[in-house]
C-alpha cells in the first residue's frame, strides 16, 4: 500500500523548501517571537538544550515533531549546538510581518559551525576557533609518504596559516592547532580516519573543490592578486588547495565580508622546533589524560589580554630555532624583569584592552554592536601609554614594538564623536549616536523625549495671542493632537483653527502647527531608530581602512603580553635567562619541573638536579632507580626546561646553558591505543621507531622505560639495542634513557659517551626514602617490593614477594648464567657435531663462537634467549 504523503501547510512547505538547501544542517526557523525546529531536528534539539518536544497540527495529516526557543535567548541555545557539533542554520524574517498580507519571506542568515563562528559564548578568549582543511594528494613522495595539504583558518581572528608535509607532520599540527572543525573530501573520509582518528568533528565536501584550479582562483580573487607568490605559499601545491577549500566553505557558509582575512602566511617547518604528538601529549604542554592534571600552559600563562593567551599557546606549539630571534625575547624579558615599574604599568595599560582583534573582525563582516565598537576605541586609547613606555624604554626590542604600534587617532576620534559613550549592545535598545553629531537626530530626540515642554510653550503663546485663559491641548486616539476651547471662549478662536469635534461645553480644534508636531512626534521614534542605523551602518563602513592598523595593534600588544608575562613569570618563581648557543652542549645547573614544582604541598621544596649532556664525552645518560623516585619527572623537566628557553621565556634552573635543539623526542610511560587494535607494547615500538628514524645531531631524546610493555629479556634486549644504535649513530643525539633496568648499566663498560647516573634512594630499616636527587653510579635495586609497602599492600603478599625475589635473584646469578651457556656450548660440541642437520648448523655455529669468559650478565641474558628463538623457529620450520 503507497504511503500517504503528509498535507504540507504554506508554512512547512516553506520551512520544507529552506530545510532541503541545508541537509546537513540544523534549521532554527524563525516563527514570530521564537526560533523553531521541526521532525528529526526538533528531536536532537530538544536532547541537546533540554527543551520540551511537543507537536505542530497534532492529530492532522501535518503533525511533525516541533521545539523551539524564544528568539532573544539564541545566544544561550545556539553555542550549546554548536558545542554538540550541530551547524546550525539561522533562518530569519526577512520582512515585517505586518507589512505583508501573504506568508512572510525568510531565509537563512547565516551557517555557523564548530568551525566557523563569532558568537562570544561559543568562542574561547584564549584559545583560537580554527576551521582545518586537508587536502590528500593521489601521488607519493620518493619515500613512499603521502603528500597532505593542510591550511588553518580563525574567521574570527583572520588568521590564515598553510603547510603540506607527511601524516606525522600534519598529525602534529592537528595535535598542536586543535581544530574546531575540519574539511575533507567525501572521498578521502576512511583515509582520514586511518591516519588521524575520529577525535575531530568533521565535514565533508565534494570532491570538486578540491581541484588546483579552483583553489587558485579562489584564493587570488579574495587577496586581489594575480599569483600566490606575494605570500610565499605557491609552491605548496596541497597545501594551497586545502587553502582554497577552507575559503570556498566560508562562503558556502554564507560567509562573504572577508576583508579582515588580509593574508595567509606559510607554516614554515624549518624555523620551528619539532615536537611530534607523542612529546607534545607525553609532556602535557595543553592537555593531560589525567581529569584535573594541571598542564604547562595552566603554570606559565601569565598573559592578560585575549591576544596575548592565544599567542602563548602558538609560540609553545611552535618554540624558534633561530638564537637572534630567542635572544631578543629574552632580552625583552631581562628588560622588564630589571625595571620592574615599567613591567607593572605596561600590564596595567594592558588590562584595559579588549580583544581587538576579534572585535576588528566583527567589524569587517558586520556583526559588531556599538558597545564593541566603543570598547575597540576604548581598547586603542590604552595603547597609546604603552606605546610611549615601550619607545622611550632603553631596550632595542621594546622600542620597535612601540614604534610599530598605531595610536589611530582618527579612528578614535571619528567613534567618539560618533558613539554615545554608553553605546547600547542592541543598536535597537537605547541611544546609541552621541549628540551633537546629527543636527535631526537631535531636533527628533528632543521632540521625543521634551513633548510636554513643546506643547506647554505652544498653549501658552497661543493663550497669550488670543486671550482665551482656559485653553486646553489633549489628544485621543481618534483624532489625535486638539485644543479645546470653552463654549463661552468660542467668539475668541482665530479663523486659521479647525473645528474637528464638538461637545456639550466645549469645541475642539486642530492647527497647521499640531498637525505638524503630531507627524513628528508619531514618527520621531521610527526615525531615530532609521537614522541611527543608517549613521551607525556607515561609521563601521568607513572603519574597513583601519583593519591592518588594528591587527597590527593586536598583533603586537599579544607579543608584549606574552613577554610581560615570561617575566612575571620569572620574578614569582625564580626563573633565570638562560643562555643559547651554536654548541651541542646541555648544561643545566639545578633545574626544577615548572609543574610539579608549584603543586607541592605546603612547605616542601623541590629537589633540584643537574643535567649536562653532550656530544663527545656523555651523550647518554642511563637513569635506573625504582618506580616513583623521580627518574620520569628529572626526563620532563629537561625537556620542558629547553622547551621554555627556546619559546623566550626565563628557565626554573640556577643556569641553563642551552646549545640549540631542533627536535624533541619523547617516548614516556605507557600508552594504550587498544582502541586502534595496537597493544602498549605495538604503541611504544611505534613511537620508539618514530624517534630513530628522525634524530638529528641537535636532537633531544627523552626515553623512559623502553621495553617494559614486555617480557623481561626481550625488554633489556630491546633497551640495549635502542641505547647502542642512538650512541653510535652519526648524528650522536643528546639522551636521558631512564629504565628500571640495572643490568644496562654495564653498557658503560663498552659505550664510552654512556654515563650512569641514578636517583638516589636511602635504605631504612624496613622502608626506603626516596631522595629525588640524581647521582652519578648506577642502582643496584629496583625496590619495587618497597614501593608496594609504601602503597599498602597486605603483609602477606611482600613475605611473599620477597621470598620469590631471593629465588630469582639466586637462580639469575650471573655466574649461573654463564654456566647455562657454557653447558649448552659443551652439549652443543658434544651433541651436534655428530648431526647432520643444515637446519642446526646456524646455531651451532653462534653457540660454538660465543666467547663465555668475556660475557657480561646482560649479554648472557641476550644471548640465551637469541637462542630459544633460533630453536623455536627451527622447530616451527
Amino acid at each position: 500500500m503507497a504511503k500517504i504523503a503528509k498535507k504540507e501547510t504554506p508554512l512547512m512547505k516553506q520551512y520544507n523548501a529552506i530545510k532541503a538547501k541545508y541537509p546537513d544542517a540544523l534549521l532554527l526557523f524563525r516563527v514570530g517571537d521564537f526560533y523553531e525546529t521541526f521532525g528529526e531536528d526538533a528531536v536532537k534539539a530538544s536532547q541537546i538544550l533540554d527543551i520540551i518536544l511537543t507537536k505542530r497540527g497534532a492529530g492532522s495529516e501535518s503533525e511533525t515533531e516541533l521545539a523551539g526557543f524564544p528568539h532573544h535567548s539564541l545566544n544561550t541555545y545556539l553555542p550549546k549546538l554548536v558545542r554538540a557539533g550541530q551547524r546550525v542554520a539561522i533562518c530569519d524574517q526577512l520582512e515585517d510581518p505586518k507589512q505583508t498580507k501573504t506568508i512572510v519571506k525568510r531565509g537563512v542568515t547565516e551557517l555557523v559551525t564548530p568551525g566557523v563562528a563569532f558568537n562570544d559564548d561559543i568562542l574561547h578568549s584564549k584559545s583560537n576557533n580554527f576551521l582545518a582543511s586537508i587536502h590528500f594528494d593521489s601521488s607519493r613522495t620518493a619515500g613512499g609518504d603521502k603528500r597532505i595539504g593542510v591550511a588553518f583558518l580563525d574567521i574570527s581572528t583572520g588568521e590564515f596559516l598553510t603547510s603540506q608535509g607527511n601524516v606525522e607532520y600534519v598529525d602534529k599540527l592537528l595535535q598542536n592547532f586543535q581544530p574546531s572543525e575540519v574539511l575533507i573530501s567525501k572521498k578521502q573520509k576512511l583515509t582520514f580516519t586511518e591516519d588521524f582518528g575520529t577525535d575531530f568533528h568533521t565535514f565533508f565536501l565534494e570532491d570538486w573543490v578540491f581541484q588546483a584550479d579552483y583553489a587558485n582562483e579562489t584564493l587570488t580573487k579574495h587577496f586581489k592578486t594575480k599569483t600566490l607568490k606575494g605570500f610565499g605559499i605557491e609552491d605548496l601545491y596541497e597545501g594551497v588547495i586545502a587553502s582554497g577549500v577552507a575559503l570556498h566553505y566560508l562562503s558556502e557558509t554564507r560567509h562573504n565580508q572577508l576583508e579582515h582575512i588580509a593574508t595567509i602566511s606559510r607554516i614554515a617547518t624549518d624555523d620551528y622546533v619539532w615536537m611530534d604528538k607523542f612529546t607534545i601529549r607525553n609532556l602535557e604542554l595543553y592537555h593531560s589524560t589525567n581529569a584535573n592534571a594541571v598542564t604547562l600552559i595552566n603554570i606559565i600563562d601569565k598573559t592578560i589580554s585575549a591576544m596575548g593567551g592565544r599567542m602563548l599557546k602558538r609560540w609553545l606549539a611552535l618554540p624558534l630555532k633561530q638564537a637572534d630571534k630567542i635572544k631578543q625575547r629574552h632580552n625583552v624579558v631581562s628588560y622588564l624583569v630589571d625595571n620592574n615599574t615599567v613591567l607593572e604599568k605596561i600590564q596595567s595599560h594592558i588590562k584595559h584592552i579588549g580583544d581587538i582583534e576579534r572585535l576588528i573582525s566583527k567589524i569587517a563582516t558586520g556583526k559588531v554592536s556599538p558597545r564593541e565598537v566603543v570598547q575597540l576605541k576604548n581598547s586603542l586609547e590604552a595603547i597609546i601609554p604603552i606605546k610611549s613606555l615601550a619607545s622611550e624604554s632603553d631596550n632595542e626590542a621594546l622600542k620597535i614594538i612601540g614604534e610599530q604600534l598605531h595610536s589611530c587617532d582618527l579612528l578614535r576620534e571619528r567613534i567618539k564623536a560618533t558613539l554615545n559613550e554608553e553605546a547600547p549592545v542592541n543598536i535597537l535598545k537605547g541611544k546609541t549616536i552621541a549628540d551633537g553629531f546629527n543636527s535631526e537626530l537631535d531636533e527628533l530626540r528632543d521632540l521625543s523625549t521634551s513633548g510636554k515642554n513643546y506643547l506647554d510653550a505652544m498653549l501658552e503663546r497661543e493663550s497669550e495671542r488670543t486671550g482665551i485663559t482656559s485653553l486646553k491641548i489633549a489628544s485621543n486616539n481618534v483624532f489625535g493632537y486638539y485644543i479645546e476651547v470653552r463654549n463661552t471662549h468660542k467668539d475668541k478662536v482665530p479663523e486659521e483653527w479647525i473645528r474637528k469635534q464638538t461637545l456639550v461645553n466645549a469645541e475642539r480644534y486642530i492647527t497647521e502647527e499640531l498637525k505638524e508636531y503630531e507627524a513628528k512626534i508619531l514618527g520621531a521614534e521610527e526615525r531615530i531608530s532609521i537614522i541611527e542605523q543608517r549613521l551607525f551602518e556607515d561609521l563601521v563602513l568607513w572603519m574597513h581602512q583601519f583593519i591592518k592598523q588594528v591587527q597590527q595593534n593586536a598583533h603586537l600588544i599579544g607579543q608584549l603580553d606574552c613577554l610581560c608575562g615570561f617575566a612575571t613569570l620569572a620574578i614569582t618563581n625564580n626563573y633565570k635567562m638562560p643562555t643559547l648557543d651554536d654548541s651541542f652542549a646541555l648544561n643545566i645547573r639545578n633545574g626544577r619541573h615548572p609543574v610539579i614544582e608549584k603543586q607541592l604541598p605546603l612547605g616542601e621544596t623541590y629537589i633540584a638536579n643537574d643535567v649536562y649532556l653532550d656530544r663527545e664525552s656523555q651523550q647518554i645518560i642511563m637513569i635506573t632507580g625504582p618506580n616513583m623516585s623521580g627518574k620520569s619527572a628529572i626526563l620532563r623537566q629537561t625537556a620542558l626546561i629547553v622547551l621554555l628557553a627556546q619559546i623566550g621565556s626565563f628557565v626554573p634552573a640556577d643556569e641553563a646553558n642551552i646549545g640549540l635543539v631542533d627536535k624533541i623526542f619523547t617516548r614516556v610511560g605507557a600508552s594504550d591505543n587498544i582502541s586502534m587494535g595496537e597493544s602498549t607494547f605495538m604503541v611504544e615500538m611505534n613511537e620508539t621507531a618514530s624517534i630513530l628514524n628522525n634524530i638529528s645531531e641537535r636532537s633531544l631524546v627523552l626515553l623512559d622505560e623502553i621495553g617494559r610493555g614486555t617480557s623481561t629479556y626481550d625488554g633489556i634486549s630491546i633497551a640495549w639495542a635502542i641505547s647502542e644504535y642512538l650512541h653510535e649513530h652519526p648524528a650522536k643525539p643528546k639522551t636521558l634513557f631512564a629504565t628500571h633496568y640495572h643490568e644496562l648499566n654495564e653498557m658503560t663498560e663498552t659505550f664510552g659517551r654512556i654515563k650512569n647516573f641514578n636517583v638516589a634512594v636511602k635504605e631504612l630499616k624496613d622502608n626506603v626514602l626516596f631522595l629525588r636527587k640524581l647521582v652519578e653510579g648506577g642502582s643496584e635495586h629496583s625496590f619495587g617490593i618497597h614501593v608496594a609497602k609504601m602503597a599498602g599492600m597486605p603483609q602477606q603478599v611482600l613475605r611473599r614477594a620477597n621470598k620469590i625475589l631471593a629465588k630469582l635473584e639466586k637462580s639469575h646469578s650471573s655466574e649461573e648464567l654463564t654456566d647455562k651457556v657454557r653447558s649448552l656450548k659443551d652439549d652443543v660440541q658434544l651433541s651436534f657435531f655428530n648431526l647432520d642437520d643444515p637446519l642446526l648448523e646456524d646455531i651451532k655455529e653462534e653457540i660454538l663462537t660465543t666467547d663465555i669468559d668475556t660475557l657480561t650478565p646482560v649479554e648472557a641474558l641476550m644471548k640465551l634467549n637469541e637462542i630459544k628463538r633460533m630453536l623455536v623457529k627451527k622447530k616451527q620450520a
